[in-house]
C-alpha cells in the first residue's frame, strides 16, 4: 500500500508521518502542495505544522492549494485521509470536516501528552481500536479549540461522527471535549493531537509501563492499511 504525505510550506511533521508508514509496513510517499498530482496512491496523510505561518487562519491558504482540488476529490471517491493537527485545519477550511479550529482557550501553545477516548472504530483510521479505548497520543497546538454550530455538534453527536473525546481535562476549550471527528463515509478523520509521534518504543509517550513507551498511534496507520486490504 501506497500513502501520500503532502508537504506544505511550513510543515513540520511530514516525515514522521512517514516514518508511520513505513512502521505500519506501507509505502510513503511525498507529495508536493503545489502539484496536481497523487502519484497513484492509495490513502493520503495531510500532517501537522505551521503551513504558511499559519497566516489567515490556520490552514485557510493551505486549503486552497493546488494539491487540495486533487484532495477533495479523492476523499469524496472514498479515499482514506487523514488530517493531523494542521491537517486537521486544513480539512475543516477545505469542507472536507464540518466546523473549525480557534486559538485555545487559554490563549498559550499547549504541547502535553493526551489520553484520549476512542468514541468511532468504524472509519479507514480506526478500525484497529476499541470502541471506549483510551489512548495516549502527544499534543502540541496554539490554535486547536473545535467549534462548531449547535446543530452541526448535535448532529456530530447524533451520527457517532465524533471520532476522539479528551479525556483528563480539554487541553484547549474545544467543544463538548472533541479531539477528533469523521466524515459521514468514515474515510476521511481529522484530529488535533498527532499520532505519528507514539509509534515506535523509546520514541512515544510515557505511559504506566514505561518512559517514552507509548505507541498507540500506529494504529492509525495499521487500521488504513487494514482498510485498503479489505477492498
Amino acid at each position: 500500500m501506497r500513502i501520500g504525505v503532502i508537504t506544505f510550506p511550513g510543515s513540520l511533521d511530514e516525515r514522521d508521518a512517514q516514518r508511520a508508514i513505513r512502521l505500519a509496513d506501507a509505502e510513503p510517499v511525498a507529495l508536493w502542495h503545489g502539484d496536481h498530482d497523487l502519484k497513484g496512491v492509495d490513502a493520503l496523510v495531510l500532517p501537522g505544522g505551521f503551513s504558511y505561518g499559519d497566516y489567515l487562519r490556520a490552514g485557510a491558504i493551505a486549503s486552497v492549494s493546488p494539491i487540495m482540488s486533487e484532495v477533495i476529490d479523492a476523499a469524496g471517491k472514498g479515499m482514506p485521509v487523514l488530517g493531523i493537527c494542521n491537517g486537521f485545519q486544513m480539512l475543516t477550511e477545505a469542507h472536507l470536516l464540518p466546523g473549525g479550529l480557534i486559538r485555545n482557550e487559554r490563549g498559550t501553545f499547549v504541547r502535553r501528552d493526551q489520553v484520549l477516548s476512542v468514541e468511532n472504530t468504524s472509519t479507514d483510521w480506526t478500525n484497529g481500536f476499541e470502541a471506549g479505548q483510551e489512548i495516549i497520543i502527544p499534543l502540541k497546538n496554539g490554535e486547536g479549540g473545535f467549534i462548531a454550530a449547535e446543530d452541526d455538534l448535535d448532529r456530530l453527536e447524533g451520527e457517532g461522527r465524533v471520532a476522539f473525546r479528551y479525556v483528563g481535562g480539554n487541553p484547549n476549550g474545544s467543544l463538548r471535549d472533541i479531539a477528533g471527528i469523521t466524515n459521514e463515509r468514515g474515510n476521511v478523520v481529522g484530529l488535533m493531537p498527532h499520532p505519528e509521534h507514539a509509534v515506535e518504543p523509546g520514541f512515544g509517550p510515557d505511559t504506566a509501563d514505561a518512559m517514552r513507551s507509548g505507541i498507540d498511534g500506529l494504529t492509525f496507520f495499521t487500521s488504513a492499511v487494514r482498510a485498503l486490504q479489505a477492498v
